[in-house]
């Protein structure tokens, strides 16, 4: 069979750096899978295993029919012998690195949530890195007329955009499992906020006591001037009333004071007159 040429070279390259994902993939998932507790989380990611080695036996697929040979990695030429051995050895690395997360994901977090967590966020990057390969390779086959690979690139693209939109809600839920599991419940739910709002209303509360005390007592004062003003005023009017009586009762003792003198003063001129007659 002839070589490929420039542009077929360039979509085989691209296609082997997808299908070599979509390996390694496949590893970390089996991995993944064997940690999850979470019975909807686990279901879906056996869903996407399952997607997974769909989607590598299609590019691999394309990778033939387009010349190339499907290789774990961004192998693309060059003599068959050559190829053959650099394949094998990327295959193997991939494969490799790939086994090696798996224990380390193992022990990661510090709780069942959130290892779960963890392993979420990972798989959301690994989906976003494959949503990249198949934009590319959409956006290049299209730009070269090569129909096939661009549709078989873009649904891939798309069960891989499913699969981030999954993973950023699981992770949003899982997020709050590794609350509820690790964070004590007097601190969760704005906790310490309600806290401060207690704080500010006791504060405000006895500002508030204070300030009515203190009005109080500044209207005891006025009470208290009203009071005097009106005594005074009482005080007066008694004052005057008790004058006004006092006049009326001396003039009525000088009447009688000057009646009783009249009245002496009559009988002994009348004694004298009766004394002289003798």
């Amino acid at each position: 069979m002839a070589d490929p040429n420039a542009r077929d070279t360039k979509l085989i390259q691209y296609l082997n750096e997808a299908y070599g994902k979509e390996r390694e993939l496949e590893t970390a998932l089996q991995a993944h899978i064997a940690m999850t507790t979470k019975a909807p989380y686990k279901k879906r990611l056996q869903e996407h295993l399952r997607e997974t080695k769909g989607h590598a036996r299609e590019v691999q697929r394309r990778i033939k029919q387009l010349g190339g040979k499907a290789e774990s990695g961004p192998v693309s030429g060059g003599p068959d012998v050559v190829t053959g051995a650099a394949s094998s050895l990327t295959s193997a690395a991939s494969k490799a690195v790939a086994a090696a997360k798996g224990p380390l994901h193992a022990i990661r977090g510090t709780g069942e949530a959130e290892k779960m967590l963890k392993n979420a966020r990972t798989e959301l990057s690994e989906e976003f890195e494959e949503i990249g390969f198949y934009t590319g390779i959409e956006s290049l086959a299209d730009t070269v007329g090569d129909k096939e690979t661009a549709k078989l690139a873009r649904g891939i693209r798309r069960e891989e955009e499913r699969m981030a939109r999954f993973l950023e809600r699981q992770i949003a839920q899982l997020a709050k499992a590794v609350a509820r599991e690790e964070i004590p419940a007097a601190e969760r739910n704005g906790g310490s906020r309600r806290s401060s709002s207690r704080r500010r209303s006791s504060s405000n509360s006895r500002r508030s006591s204070t300030g009515g005390s203190t009005g109080a007592s500044s209207r005891s004062p006025s009470s208290s001037s009203r009071s005097g003003s009106a005594s005074s005023r009482a005080r007066s009017s008694s004052s005057r009333k008790t004058g006004a009586g006092g006049s009326g009762s001396g003039s009525s003792r000088a009447k009688s004071t000057r009646s009783a003198s009249s009245r002496s003063g009559g009988s002994a001129s009348k004694t004298s007159s009766r004394s002289r007659s003798k």
